[in-house]
């Protein structure tokens, strides 16, 4: 791609992210398409180690997704590969061959069955992975897993990313302590529906895979299917978590239950961090932008208003524009295509409300509103005025930087 893209101006600094008991991991440089840095990360897990997932819903997903899909149903693990640079999309039978051959590569340096590893590319759609390079990295990156790479991981699974992403939270199970781990790369072709935006998220907490699968898919919902950033939804998307079961904690009934709340507290967070700092980290994004629908007929047509509003282009714009044009959005919501009645539809920007019962607040002073929109955070809020149903939604405004950035994306 042309060009070095600027750092975020909403970015986050990453945090120190502490070992995981069971887990060790590491990146290096495999060539797979960039050329002096790090596209190659692995982690390994001990044995007894479950697993959970969430994949995209995109109807032409990678090999790797395909992979994962038939390995999640075992729900064990013992190591995971992610290249970046290349999203083996598109690529057919090659593309399958590939995530047998990295799989096998990978089991035989672990010690385990292939359909133990774990998989996920991202990067170019359509091109044929060149799976000689990751292996013939594998053993070298093999002999240098250690427990404190965290950061490293964060930024070898980044593409078009301007800043790595991580999170970490301190849970109990019961009197013990555990701790969760989490990191993620995207930037475009965001709009998560599962459950290019992968998540890897590790704990030493000894939960059952069917319990895991469930506390993985109820976090997922709020956070990662609440961001957008340009209405795509990427082929390769993947939410994965891990448990190494090293801690030392009460064990876990198989249903889980109240044990487990303030761990399912935990992962909550993690996840809406990472979500968040995708979003943040938008192509071209210079603002943040939060939207909280309310007085839906239901909370799923008030999550799909809100999510017409945040896909919205000529919303984004007039966010990047700094402009207060509130019909903007009562546009996105009449095309959602759920419950809404003009006369009773409400709007308001940074706490200050612009309509009110379908027509303008008398009186209305845009002055709040326009200083709201010039911050680097902006709010909208939407009242439909026809039930109790509410959502909310994250995305960031749209930019000549996204052009910029996906014009060359392949150069």
């Amino acid at each position: 791609m042309a060009g070095k893209i600027p750092v975020s101006p909403l970015a986050l600094p990453l945090p120190a992210l502490p070992a995981i008991k069971g887990v060790t991991l590491g990146v290096i440089a495999a060539g797979i398409r960039y050329k002096g840095r790090a596209d190659l990360t692995m982690m390994e897990f001990p044995a007894g180690t479950t697993a959970a997932g969430v994949y995209t819903r995109n109807l032409c997903p990678g090999a790797p997704v395909e992979w994962c899909r038939e390995a999640l149903k075992h729900g064990k693990a013992r190591g995971l590969v992610v290249n970046a640079g290349n999203a083996n999309v598109f690529t057919g039978k090659a593309g399958r061959e590939a995530t047998q051959a990295t799989a096998e590569a990978a089991a035989k340096l672990l010690g385990c069955k292939p359909r133990e590893v774990f998989l996920a590319s991202t990067g170019v759609i359509g091109e044929t992975l060149p799976h000689e390079r990751l292996t013939a990295a594998l053993p070298a990156l093999h002999t240098s897993l250690g427990d404190t790479a965290w950061a490293d991981a964060a930024r070898g699974i980044m593409t078009t990313d301007t800043f790595p992403k991580a999170s970490t939270r301190m849970a109990r199970i019961g009197d013990a302590v555990v701790t969760i781990n989490g990191i993620a790369k995207g930037s475009g072709m965001i709009a998560p529906d599962m459950a290019t935006m992968l998540s890897f998220i590790a704990t030493d907490a000894k939960i059952p895979a069917p319990v895991l699968q469930k506390l993985l898919t109820k976090a997922v919902n709020p956070s990662f299917n609440c961001v957008t950033v340009d209405s795509d939804t990427s082929t390769s998307d993947t939410v994965m978590l891990f448990a190494t079961g090293q801690a030392k904690h009460p064990r876990v009934p198989a249903e889980g239950g109240a044990m487990l709340k303030d761990f399912a507290r935990a992962l909550n967070e993690v996840c809406m961090d990472l979500a968040l700092m995708v979003a943040r980290d938008g192509e071209g994004a210079q603002k943040l932008v939060r939207i909280d629908v309310t007085g839906a007929v239901s909370a799923k047509s008030a999550h799909r208003i809100a999510m017409a509003i945040a896909n919205s282009p000529l919303v984004k714009t007039a966010i990047a524009g700094e402009d207060a044009n509130w019909g903007r959005i009562v546009m996105a919501v009449g095309k959602a295509g759920e419950p809404a009645d003009r006369d009773k539809l409400s709007v308001a920007v940074g706490g200050t409300w612009m309509a009110k019962d379908g027509g303008v607040v008398p009186g209305y002073d845009e002055t709040p509103v326009v200083a709201h929109m010039k911050g680097r955070e902006v709010e909208i809020t939407v009242d439909i005025g026809l039930g109790r149903g509410k959502a909310t939604a994250w995305t960031c405004d749209l930019t000549h930087g996204y052009i910029d950035i996906n014009g060359s994306y392949r150069s």
